[in-house]
């Protein structure tokens, strides 16, 4: 079975802004949570204090962080994943911001 996979604005728009090679990766890497059970904890991890996860991608020598929320507290179990938004990891204060970003798109979405 299949997850349905959900794509925000920002995210679509953090893709289409990538170097090919980025969005080759990214590509693959949504495939895996699309199509793989259990998702292979090299790919995903939780983020502390929130609901979302991350998806990280390492490519032109930086690294991609992608998150996403899903419809179930197992990841494993979920049906469905809405990826929020994206951005280039630089320091650690940069996920308040985007979590803050994740949040407001969320609930939009919802």
């Amino acid at each position: 079975m299949e997850r349905t996979l959900v794509y925000s604005r920002e995210y679509l728009e953090f893709e289409e802004n990538s170097s090919p090679r980025v969005k080759e990766k990214l590509r693959y890497a949504t495939a895996i949570l699309e199509t793989i059970y259990p998702i292979p904890t090299k790919f995903v991890k939780k983020l502390t204090n929130t609901d979302f996860y991350e998806l990280r991608i390492s490519v032109e020598q930086e690294v991609r962080v992608i998150l996403f929320a899903v419809d179930n507290p197992n990841i494993n179990l979920s049906q469905r994943v809405i990826f929020l938004n994206g951005f280039i990891k630089k320091a650690n204060k940069d996920y308040v911001k985007e979590v803050e970003k994740a949040m407001e798109i969320l609930r939009r979405l919802l």
